[in-house]
């Protein structure tokens, strides 16, 4: 399904030691109109924003899924989860047959580290821990450490943003929560960061997750550097997923607006901290020119319209949906070496992508026997001249959608009824169901899907 194409643009390594290195960073439940970069109001990051100035910046790239772990596992696989049983959030997990980007990198000499939440699969089968981890679960044990991940700091599932050990205090309703004052009597979550020796993490636990989450990144790829081998580092922060919590100092930012508010921008404006501080750390090693970097969340925003300040934008729905609001998210890359200047990318472009992406631009060829669904996307980095020759599928619990370049139908997932037909192009934000006036195109986009699900339904029985 996936046929990658090397473009001259990009100059692939020769040896080793030329090997760029890799970073993978997503926010979680971060709304395409939670940047300013993006036109938010509101919220401030200056870091992301310059990052959209300088580099590539994606006005349609896709989460390959309206839910956490099904993107993720996307992200690693280059294939759509329901291929191998990660069928929404906090179910299946990462099977040891799916190849992952960290297993292939380290093998060409790369060192490897996983930093944040992970959600595709259990880190223990005997404390209880996060949404699933203990004897219960036992099945779905399959941390990072053994699908191709050197170094871990990792959680299973959400905490909370700000002293990510702790519950946070003052309740007011399901989206609102305060930092602790008082931490002698609080109570802990109950999810926890292991190590890659399946091991508990207990100290540097307080403040900002972000920069908890960051403290462990940077002595990383440090170390890396002084070794003088190429690193790929995943950065899957918790912010601003709920409980959403900011410190004092972030919350000042936003006086003039609600606690919830304060709140929530405060996160996203702490994390938007640290990747500045991931990026000057990058200059300050003369590593910068030779990295490559991606960003984008697992999602659209949380909650109904009104309940949580996350933005989808202009953009019709939010998380769990189909609409370009569920999964239309931020989407920015950088390379310097090879990205010599700014560009702004409308083609259709998702999380299943990464895979063969970054495979391309490094020469390897893409593993045989599995049917992918990403495509490389250096032709359109170099020339923004891409049609994709597959189409991007999504699933929910209740419906289906795929899409080209230009139409997206969604459908009833049960019997593939109810489908409606939007032009992307001509309205993105999803206003008016055109499915009656083009027969053809559903009828077409109709077949692509139900051949897509066959094809996902023989990958899961092993039959590709």
């Amino acid at each position: 399904m996936c046929a990658v194409a090397s473009t001259q643009a990009f100059a692939q390594p020769s040896s080793d030691s030329e090997a760029p290195n890799i970073i993978l960073i997503m926010a979680d439940d971060l709304g395409y109109g939670d940047t300013a970069y993006n036109g938010n109001p509101h919220v401030q990051t200056p870091n992301l924003d310059q990052w959209a100035q300088e580099g590539i910046r994606f006005t349609r790239f896709y989460a390959n899924s309206p839910v956490s772990s099904p993107t993720r596992g996307g992200c690693l696989t280059g294939r759509h989860p329901f291929r191998y049983g990660v069928f929404h959030a906090n179910t299946g997990h990462l099977l040891s047959r799916e190849l992952t980007l960290p297993e292939i990198l380290k093998e060409h000499g790369y060192a490897t580290g996983h930093f944040g939440k992970w959600h595709l699969g259990t880190l223990t089968t005997e404390a209880k821990d996060g949404n699933r981890g203990g004897a219960k679960h036992a099945e779905e044990f399959s941390p990072p450490w053994l699908n191709g991940f050197d170094r871990c700091f990792t959680t299973e599932s959400k905490v909370p943003t700000w002293d990510p050990m702790l519950k946070p205090s003052g309740k007011k309703n399901k989206y609102g929560w305060d930092s602790i004052d008082d931490k002698s009597n609080a109570k802990r979550f109950g999810t926890y960061y292991w190590n890659e020796k399946g091991k508990i993490v207990t100290t540097n636990l307080e403040g900002d997750d972000s920069r908890v989450i960051m403290d462990r990144v940077i002595p990383f790829i440090e170390n890396q550097t002084k070794n003088k081998q190429p690193f790929f580092t995943v950065i899957w922060f918790h912010t601003p997923h709920l409980p959403v919590v900011a410190g004092p100092e972030y919350r000042a930012l936003y006086k003039d607006l609600s606690s919830l508010e304060q709140n929530f921008f405060g996160s996203i404006t702490a994390m938007d901290e640290q990747i500045g501080r991931l990026r000057n750390k990058l200059a300050d090693l003369n590593i910068d020119d030779n990295t490559m970097i991606w960003f984008t969340s697992d999602n659209g925003p949380e909650g109904d319209f009104g309940e949580v300040p996350g933005s989808s934008g202009s953009f019709r729905g939010r998380k769990r949906s189909l609409y370009e609001g569920g999964v239309r998210v931020p989407g920015l890359f950088i390379w310097p070496q090879f990205t010599h200047s700014s560009k702004v990318i409308g083609a259709a472009t998702s999380t299943l992508d990464y895979f063969p992406t970054i495979l391309d631009a490094l020469g390897y060829d893409l593993p045989a026997a599995k049917q992918y669904d990403g495509i490389s996307l250096l032709p359109v980095i170099s020339s923004d001249k891409m049609l994709r020759n597959n189409l991007l599928p999504f699933e929910s619990k209740t419906h289906v959608a795929i899409m080209d370049d230009r139409y997206k139908i969604i459908a009833g997932k049960k019997n593939l009824d109810n489908i409606e037909l939007y032009d992307l192009v001509a309205d993105p934000a999803e206003t008016t169901d055109i499915a009656s006036q083009y027969p053809q195109i559903v009828k077409s986009l109709n077949q692509s899907l139900q051949d897509w699900r066959e094809s996902c339904t023989n990958s899961f029985n092993g039959t590709e």
